[in-house]
């Protein structure tokens, strides 16, 4: 789950890590009345779950409470990489002297939280790795040892950092960041640009945090920060029912059990010239409720024309899986093609139940490949 750059500025201030203070407005009046009580000079940015808001045109510098509302209505509604600007966070201008860059992120390769710290901030981080590598210092940190102070100075060394001063703040800053990172479930947290004042202080001017959904039942104050209206209409559904979903912008719905599955079946869409409309996961099991509920999911995106349901039958029955699709296709209308791919345990009864009961509009196909091939030919 991504947090806004409030949120995740909420989250760092509870583990003392420095940031600016500053208020949310939704509204230009909202906006101009923070400005008054933050006094002096400020920044109107943009709060959208993504990046490049600044080259967007969604950070602006106001010099007083006027000039502020004046930013907040060239900002809201403003379309950024397709996320509408309906919040804005109206912060205390700072003085930037240099501008770092730190980050945690979970790296799934190693299997362990990897630390990077460049003094190149206020960019792209993938632009840093790209022309100057040699910029960008990396650790990792075993995940049964534990974040140790040797390991944040090894990192400001590798970065070049070599101000006393601020070596000693942004050793300090490591560790509650790894803190935030440990303790908030996450898997990312970024603070890009990392700031230091001409007065010599170190502070986190913006702050991206993405918690891992499966630990959100640790964190309910976290989870209450899901901006449910940011999300597709279909994955907000998707969520409601408990399906795992992920919109696509393709024309072939997908529906799989097992998420290696689906993956496999996204790309042999692709293969067969088409394109996925949705990444859906059935999960285990494949009753009737499951299958109804992420049919109803599928069906209500508008790109759809046709659905490929591809099932392999492991510890699930493809019998009660072609059971359950035709129990979903009584309870409810699917108007679009459905190709169904049934291999594995009790395949072959599974496709005897189907061919028995032969709705109009869907078809079996023997093998993953003449299934995708089908089911991009019917979406065309």
């Amino acid at each position: 789950m991504d947090l806004y750059e409030y949120q995740g500025k909420e989250l760092s201030r509870r583990y003392g890590i420095p940031v600016s203070e500053g208020r949310l407005a939704t509204t230009p009046d909202e906006a101009r009345a923070a400005a008054e009580e933050l006094g002096g000079q400020v920044v109107v940015k943009a709060q959208v779950l993504t990046g490049g808001r600044g080259k967007a045109g969604g950070i602006k510098l106001a010099e007083g409470p006027d000039d502020a509302r004046a930013k907040a209505e060239q900002i809201l509604g403003l379309d950024i990489r397709g996320h509408v600007v309906r919040k804005l966070w109206i912060e205390r201008a700072s003085e930037i002297a240099k501008e770092y860059y730190l980050s945690i992120t979970f790296d799934r390769g190693a299997k362990k939280p990897l630390l990077m710290l460049t003094t190149q901030g206020g960019i792209d981080i993938e632009e840093v790795a790209e022309k100057s590598p040699e910029a960008l210092a990396r650790l990792h940190v075993d995940p049964l040892e534990g974040f140790q102070p040797y390991q944040a100075r090894r990192l400001i060394y590798g970065a070049g950092i070599d101000d006393p001063n601020e070596q000693k703040q942004v050793l300090a800053l490591v560790g509650k960041l790894y803190e935030a990172f440990v303790g908030c479930d996450a898997m990312l947290c970024e603070v890009n640009p990392l700031i230091v004042t001409p007065q010599g202080e170190v502070k986190a001017l913006d702050s991206k945090f993405s918690v891992d959904d499966n630990a959100l039942y640790k964190h309910p104050e976290i989870a209450e920060m899901r901006d449910l209206d940011a999300a597709p209409a279909e994955e907000r559904a998707a969520r409601e029912k408990g399906v795992t979903y992920v919109k696509l912008d393709g024309e072939v719905g997908i529906l799989g059990n097992g998420a290696g599955l689906v993956m496999s079946t996204l790309d042999v869409i692709a293969l067969a010239g088409g394109r996925p409309a949705n990444f859906c996961d059935l999960g285990g099991g494949g009753d009737a409720q499951g299958v109804v509920d992420a049919l109803e999911v599928i069906g209500a995106d508008p790109q759809v024309r046709s659905i490929f349901f591809n099932i392999f039958g492991g510890i699930t029955r493809c019998d009660e899986v072609a059971r359950g699709i035709l129990q979903a296709l009584d309870r409810m209308t699917i108007e679009h093609p459905i190709v169904v791919r049934l291999d594995g345990t009790n395949a072959e009864e599974g496709r005897e139940i189907l061919a028995e009961a032969s709705p109009p509009n869907l078809h079996a196909e023997p093998t993953m490949l003449e299934a995708a091939g089908r089911a991009v030919e019917f979406a065309r």
